[in-house]
């Protein structure tokens, strides 16, 4: 038995349900994350894009019409992009098998780095439909990213899913399950880290204020592109570094790979949400540096 630990707190993923005959409503806790987040990231846009000094020539790129009606587009992106990034990343080989289960997104299952490239897809196609100018709204879009991102992780602490790795550390949680329970090599309950936590800490709240403080106190929107990077390569670094401590989807981990890589050389491997990282983090510091050298020229 691992000692000092911390026992998963009595938590429900639903926050309240109603049923009416055969029929059941529940609100879940991690679909309550998504509407907050994305009424937080409308406001925060609308705000910026009332703040004419925050943009270069003191001329927003949108209104605040465009704002809801990009959103309308991007909310498409999430779901479609999320869904079908998990379905090609972690989990192709079932789901060409189960072509059914695809459509099942209320049975779990989204890919962050799916919803990204939903995102980007959706937003260019508005943009580019608008006249709108893309980099300065793909700042608009990342700087409102980080609180839904810190509402999502706490909603998976709450739901008990996406936990880490076997730890003896103080804070350490037994997470309820079976699967979350027993740990090869652990005798009695196995206590993990609360990678959740870390991810909310650190994609969430750390890059958020960070993202904060570059466009309202440093200007930043200022030069097209660099909040964009930063939030690229911030939440590809936060993603690379958690994952030291995460434990990785059933599919990659076997006795052969017990630490779940899924891209392996030599002896030395990263697993699939580093892989999906490294481009993320190679993108944003393309997109900072180069937003940087022509604000200098300019």
């Amino acid at each position: 038995m691992i000692p000092a630990v911390l026992q998963f707190p009595d938590l429900s993923p639903t926050l309240f349900s109603i049923e009416i005959g055969s029929f059941t409503f529940a609100l879940r806790w991690y679909a309550l994350a998504y509407i907050a987040g994305i009424l937080i990231a409308w406001r925060m846009a609308v705000a910026a894009v009332r703040a004419p000094r925050l943009w270069p020539g003191e001329s927003p790129p949108m209104n605040d019409r465009q704002i809801e009606d990009m959103l309308t587009w991007i909310i498409l992106g999430v779901i479609l992009g999320g869904r079908l990034g998990f379905v090609l990343f972690y989990q192709p080989e079932y789901y060409l098998s189960h072509p059914a289960e695809i459509l099942k997104v209320w049975q779990g299952g989204m890919a962050f780095h799916g919803g990204l490239i939903g995102v980007i897809v959706a937003a260019w196609l508005y943009t580019r439909r608008q006249g709108i100018p893309q980099l300065s709204a793909a700042d608009l879009i990342a700087y409102t990213v980080p609180p839904g991102l810190l509402l999502g992780r706490l909603s998976n602490f709450v739901n008990a899913e996406l936990w880490g790795r076997a730890s003896d550390l103080p804070w350490a949680v037994v997470f309820p399950g079976p699967r979350a329970q027993e740990c090869p090599g652990v005798k009695g309950l196995c206590a993990r880290h609360p990678s959740q936590l870390y991810e909310a800490g650190l994609e969430g709240l750390l890059l958020g204020l960070l993202l904060i403080v570059l466009v309202w106190r440093r200007d930043a929107l200022k030069a097209p592109g660099l909040v964009c990077g930063v939030f690229f390569t911030g939440y590809g670094a936060a993603r690379f570094f958690v994952e030291f401590f995460r434990q990785p989807d059933p599919q990659f981990v076997s006795d052969g790979n017990p630490l779940g890589l899924a891209w392996q050389v030599g002896g030395y491997g990263l697993t699939q949400g580093q892989a999906l990282s490294l481009p993320m983090i190679a993108v944003g510091l393309f997109l900072a540096l180069r937003a940087r050298r022509r604000a200098r020229t300019a």
